[in-house]
């Protein structure tokens, strides 16, 4: 097919039904659809790259969410990048690349607002525009406000946050990087690859105990995508003055009905007594930080002192495989489909 060829049709990967328990290929269906025309403003996009995340997972239970859920029988969404194919208010060029929200369909009309260009000047590769590594960055820089000599805990160190805020926190001065994660494998590849001096393994002894182990001196900073006993580790590790920077809960988002609830029983006195500081991160309301990290993450993987784990899978049929294998913790790093 010629390159801005437009298909009659194309496919989409749809939620079949709200997930309640394990998440399983039977929860989503691929639908072929006519090809969505633009309209004023828009823009047709052909999808060529899009990621996976953990979020997802949250947004397919149907429970009430601060975040757009996902609806059974319609197609879901997410970061991707695409190729544009047609433009009829001349804003974009054919064949210009971009990033867009409407992951998981082959084609996607956007609206001109929305696009944002890859400019291959900032980043050497197309693939690097589908990182999580603004979180990282915001959530060590803004929410943390990491200083040379910490010592920090990153919580999922393998997930595709974490892969790359032991880089990130190392390439801001940390003294010392500590990673959890949930096997061995995972935690040889941390240590030997991106950025983590030590690491703690979930269900390899107490927690508290491992922590102890690889932090004697206790932390300085925490940035945690799981919550629940991590966190309450984490806590009890504190250096005074210690900062906290929480993205993510996934101890409870990834089990059960996936909700973003997750109550951890906090010790008051030691976060009084410690001056201990727990912010809240999203990176949505930083909507600055993608252009900044983006230039950050550029010159990283330019001149080899930043990396980017991810596994590339090849089909957009692949993509409900791919969310799965995420959920079961069986890849490090980002998880991609290329279309």
């Amino acid at each position: 097919m010629p390159p801005h060829a437009i298909p009659a049709t194309h496919r989409e990967v749809r939620l079949a039904a709200h997930v309640d328990s394990e998440l399983t290929l039977h929860h989503f269906n691929v639908a072929e659809v006519p090809v969505p025309q633009p309209g004023p403003g828009q823009v047709l996009v052909r999808t060529r790259l899009m990621a996976v995340t953990a979020a997802m997972r949250t947004q397919m239970t149907g429970v009430t969410l601060p975040m757009p859920s996902f609806e059974p029988g319609r197609a879901l969404w997410g970061s991707a990048v695409g190729e544009v194919v047609s433009a009829p208010d001349g804003g974009f060029t054919p064949g210009e690349l971009v990033h867009h929200p409407y992951g998981w369909r082959e084609f996607a009309v956007v609206e001109e607002s929305v696009l944002r260009r890859i400019d291959p000047e900032v980043l050497p590769t197309p693939v690097a525009a589908l990182s999580q590594g603004a979180t990282a960055w915001g959530a060590l820089t803004r929410a943390a406000e990491i200083r040379p000599g910490d010592t920090v805990f990153v919580t999922g160190a393998a997930g595709g946050v974490g892969s790359l805020a032991g880089q990130i926190a190392r390439r801001l001065g940390a003294g010392r990087v500590i990673g959890s994660t949930s096997s061995e494998r995972k935690a040889q590849r941390l240590r030997a690859e991106l950025g983590y001096d030590d690491t703690v393994v979930r269900g390899a002894g107490p927690l508290e105990s491992q922590l102890c182990r690889a932090a004697p001196d206790g932390i300085d900073v925490l940035l945690d995508t799981v919550a629940g006993e991590q966190l309450t580790a984490a806590l009890a590790h504190a250096r005074p003055g210690a900062r906290f920077a929480l993205v993510g809960a996934l101890s409870t988002q990834l089990a059960g009905d996936g909700g973003i609830a997750s109550p951890v029983g906090l010790d008051a006195g030691l976060i009084i007594t410690r001056r201990i500081t727990l912010r809240g991160f999203g990176r949505y309301a930083h909507p600055e930080l993608i252009d900044e990290w983006n230039r950050e993450f550029g010159r990283g993987l330019r001149d080899g002192s930043l990396v980017f784990p991810h596994t590339l899978l090849r089909g957009i049929e692949q993509a409900p495989r791919g969310l799965c294998e995420l959920i079961q913790g069986r890849h490090t790093g980002s998880v991609l489909i290329e279309l």
